[in-house]
Formats: structure tokens, sequence, C-alpha cells
């Protein structure tokens, strides 16, 4: 089942009971909480309010959008990461979102990939004790800025609840996309969902949807549960969030029936 949710993210000028009543308008199944304005690390009277709104409008709690990056010295690392997972617990999130790095992979150093990759297995098996998994933001400027990287990163992490999220990349053709999508696929548990071209400038979903479908259909096929969160609408306005969710539903529906 394809789970269709949003990210907190796309509306943060709103503050959290808006962003629940948009979300339960519109017809969406789930919320991803942001870290950066919603639900701040070690907010976790912010985590409880959320998760007590979200559950109360009939929404589940899909994830814990962290802006954890793994950067700085190890104790700040630490005491960052046990900031996220608070919040994380208090907000029931079974996710947490986190990105690996701020160095893109072509500039990273041999020795800086080997302390995110510990950074992310020791912050793995702490989110493990409270059954949490981990989702790798999958964008550039990261060590997940490139598929074969990505999947380099999660063989060297080696840790059976670290997952990759999904996206286009930013200005990739969408046959590339696809490509990128069929090759982490089993290891993807969240589909970040927008439709830029190019650059930033932010479509309407419908106007990407032969890319959507595929992405649909490629999912469907692989049969896997799986959240898809819509991230960003054109000029972050609320009241498009019903038209975009009812397109994110037909694509996801075309794509079930394309994939049988």
């Amino acid at each position: 089942m394809i789970r269709p949710g949003l990210c907190s993210v796309t509306f943060r000028d709103l503050a959290v009971p808006d962003v629940v009543d948009h979300a339960r308008a519109a017809g969406l199944e789930c919320i991803e909480w942001a870290g950066d304005v919603h639900v701040p690390p070690g907010d976790v009277a912010a985590a409880e309010q959320a998760r007590a709104l979200t559950e109360q409008a009939g929404l589940a709690v899909a994830s814990y959008g962290s802006y954890l990056r793994f950067v700085g010295a190890d104790e700040e690392v630490r005491t960052e990461g046990e900031a996220v997972l608070a919040a994380a617990r208090a907000l029931g999130a079974p996710r947490i979102r986190v990105w690996a790095s701020r160095t893109g992979s072509a500039e990273a150093t041999v020795e800086e990939r080997a302390r995110t990759v510990r950074r992310i297995q020791e912050f793995a098996d702490l989110a493990a004790a409270h059954g949490i998994d981990v989702g790798l933001e999958f964008h550039g400027g990261t060590l997940t800025d490139e598929i074969g990287s990505t999947l380099r990163l999660l063989d060297e992490i080696g840790h059976p609840t670290v997952h990759s999220y999904w996206q286009p990349h930013q200005d990739m053709p969408a046959e590339d996309a696809i490509g990128t999508l069929r090759r982490v696929l089993p290891r993807t548990s969240t589909i970040h969902v927008f439709s830029w071209w190019p650059g930033h400038e932010r479509l309407a979903l419908s106007e990407r949807s032969e890319l959507w479908e595929q992405v649909f259909t490629v999912l469907a096929a692989q049969g896997t549960d799986r959240d898809a969160l819509l991230e960003f609408v054109p000029g972050d306005d609320p009241a498009l969030l019903r038209r975009e969710t009812d397109t994110l539903r037909t694509l996801i529906t075309a794509g079930e029936e394309t994939a049988r």
C-alpha cells in the first residue's frame, strides 16, 4: 500500500494546528513533521502537541523530518542526535529522516565518509533501541547525491534499520530519475513527491504526471508498503493542497493499474 501524506515543511510558515487541518481537509493520511520549525529537536512539548493533534484528526505520524547531518565534533553530534531522538520518541515517529553530511560524494574525503558512516551507525543503534528506523535524505550536496554513492553508503552503514528516501534529483530527466529509483527501490522507505522543473520552479504535480505515474507503477509492482509525502506546492499555497492531493491519489491509482 502506498500511503499519501504531507511533509509539514511544505507549509513552514503555518502553525501546527493549521498544518493538521489542511492535511485532513485535503484527504491525506499522514504527516512527516519537520524538525526545523514545527517540532524542534529536544522540544518534547511541541512533539507531544503535534502527535496529539495529528492523531485527533485521524491522521498518522509518518516520520520525523530532522536536519541531523552528523557534522561537528563527536560530542556535538551525539548531543544533537539525542535531542532529535527525544523529539521523535515524543512524536511517536516510526522513522527519523537524516542527512548524510554536508559534503557531496565527489568532494568528501575517505576520512569524512568513514566518520559519517560511523556516526550514522551509532545513531541508528540508539534509534533502533526505541523501535525507530532511520531514513537517509536522497539529496544533492550530501553523500546521497548520486545513486552509486547512495548504494555504497547503505552497504557501508550495513544497518538493518537504515534505509533511503527517494526523490527525483534536481534537473534530472524523468528516465534517469526512474533509473535511480529502480536501483535503490529495495532499500527505500519513503518517497518525497513534488513537481520541480526546471531547477526550483514549483509546478503543479500534474505537470510532471508522466514521471510520477511511472514512479508509482514501479512502486506498485514491487509491492512494499511506503509513504508518498507531498513536499512543496506552487507558491507554498495551502489552498492548492486539495488539488495536489487529488492528483497524487490519481497517480497512485494509475500506477497500480499499470502494474497489474
